[in-house]
């Protein structure tokens, strides 16, 4: 039977504890101060600790040096509301979850409910440690390069914890894949992921999106809708681009952060969430509070464990791998058996790719479509697609005569080609919306998307509305 320390100074507060903790079958001892708490990890090694940070000896983050790091022992640290920053810096060092005070009983139910599978989940990780020398592969994540080692790493530090986690890096490096990676090895996992582009929601519906609305609440809000927040329940919310978020709701989204409570547009009803916030951005961070475009206490919140993705120019032999990967799906997809010619591996080998892994999945696929049905290699296609009349550099000339439509197309497809294939970035370069640039890609008869892509775009759209 699962064992449960509590270590806080106030009698009342051990008391709570200790009978809502007993209503879920598990043993429990108290400690009112630092000394107690070490007696009884004498005389029975708790599976969980509850800890105030704030004791009459020193602070609850002592326990740590009383832990072997081995053991799976769980320590969830109880603050006030002025020592928040304090429990950031515990979950840091190692703690996995962090209770404010009043506690929130519910919260507590949540924490144990999740507990009895940490010891099963670490295990998880040491087998996936295995896989990766073995296959390169961590999860959902593919590469065994230095780079991608060190992300391994911090991702195996902070998935089963309850940290907040920042991803930072260029489009198409994979951030969404490494935030399910996180989702699928926390304590979570049998509960929902929900991913948001916080820069493809109009400004007017973010907040219904994020939060929901009441019938009524709005014009054409003709039922009532739930939000990201209330549908992520117990589970994991990505927010890819969170410096696009507008700044009066960066204030709301600090307020769920702080008391787990969100109200849906058009009610003054609290309605309470459990939600672990994964955020992500192609931005500098620090450089986007600088410019007002993110808030600073929202980016300390945010900014609990920062984790940067490479670029695959940086990953050396990953892009190989990556791209025999890729292939392999499409052999397995179509009942086709080719491979790499040579000269193809060699180009791969010796290409910058600006658009990242996205950019290298979309160009694996053009060389197998442009291959020949009887062929068993991939066709030798150039990985920067050239217009009928090139310019030098990153400019297009236009000859005299040439009709509005076909200039728009030309100028479309060259800044599309500019950004790497990222259509998002296209679209701002231009000035135009997704929307309008998926439309125009479907005129050109340049849709040929795979289903990962044509996801990206229900998502960009915000076709994952309830």
């Amino acid at each position: 039977m699962p064992h449960v320390l509590i270590v806080d100074d106030d009698a009342g507060t051990r008391e709570a504890l200790s009978a809502i903790i007993g209503e879920d079958g598990l043993t429990t001892a108290t400690a009112g101060d630092l000394r107690e708490a070490r007696i009884q990890l004498v005389r029975q090694m708790p599976d969980v600790v509850f800890t105030d940070l704030k004791l009459p000896d020193g602070s609850g983050v002592d326990l740590f040096e009383d832990l072997d790091p081995r053991s799976g022992v769980e320590v969830i640290v109880i603050t006030g509301h002025a020592t928040v920053e304090s429990a950031v810096n515990a979950l840091k060092m190692g703690a996995t979850d962090y209770l404010v005070k009043p506690i929130n009983m519910q919260r507590v139910k949540a924490i144990l409910s999740r507990l009895p599978r940490a010891g099963d989940l670490k295990a998880e990780i040491g087998t996936l440690r295995g896989e990766l020398r073995r296959m390169g592969r961590f999860g959902l994540m593919l590469g065994n390069s230095p780079a991608m080692q060190e992300v391994y790493d911090q991702i195996g530090r902070v998935a089963p914890t309850a940290a907040s986690v920042m991803l930072v890096g260029e489009s198409g490096t994979g951030k969404e894949v490494a935030a399910q990676t996180l989702h699928q090895l926390s304590l979570r996992r049998k509960h929902a992921f929900l991913a948001v582009n916080c820069g493809a929601i109009s400004p007017n519906l973010i907040e219904s999106e994020m939060f929901g609305h009441e019938r009524g609440s709005f014009t054409g809000a003709d039922r009532q809708h739930k939000g990201y927040f209330e549908r992520a329940n117990g589970g994991t919310l990505f927010l890819d681009e969170i410096t696009e978020m507008p700044i009066e709701l960066q204030v709301k989204l600090l307020r769920v952060l702080e008391t787990g409570m969100f109200m849906r547009v058009g009610t003054t009803k609290e309605i309470e969430t459990d939600v672990r916030l994964i955020a992500a951005t192609n931005r500098d961070p620090e450089q986007a509070v600088l410019e007002g475009k993110l808030r600073l206490d929202l980016y300390h919140r945010l900014n609990v464990f920062p984790i940067s993705l490479p670029p695959l120019r940086d990953r050396g032999k990953d892009v190989e791998l990556l791209a025999q990967a890729f292939l392999d799906e499409l052999n397995e997809r179509h009942s086709t058996k080719k491979h790499f010619p040579a000269a193809v591996k060699d180009m791969l080998m010796s290409y910058p790719w600006p658009g990242n892994v996205r950019e290298l999945k979309n160009y694996v696929q053009r060389a197998h479509i442009m291959s020949g049905t009887d062929s068993d290699s991939t066709a030798t296609v150039p990985l920067q697609i050239t217009l009928s009349k090139p310019a030098a550099g990153t400019a297009i000339t236009i000859p005299f005569g040439t009709s509005l439509a076909e200039a728009d197309r030309q100028l479309i497809l060259a800044t599309l080609e500019q950004c790497g294939g990222v259509k998002t970035r296209a679209a701002e370069i231009l000035g135009i919306s997704l929307k309008t640039l998926y439309n125009r890609l479907v005129e050109y008869g340049n849709d040929a998307r795979d289903e990962g892509e044509v996801g990206d775009e229900s998502r960009a759209l915000g076709g994952a509305g309830a």
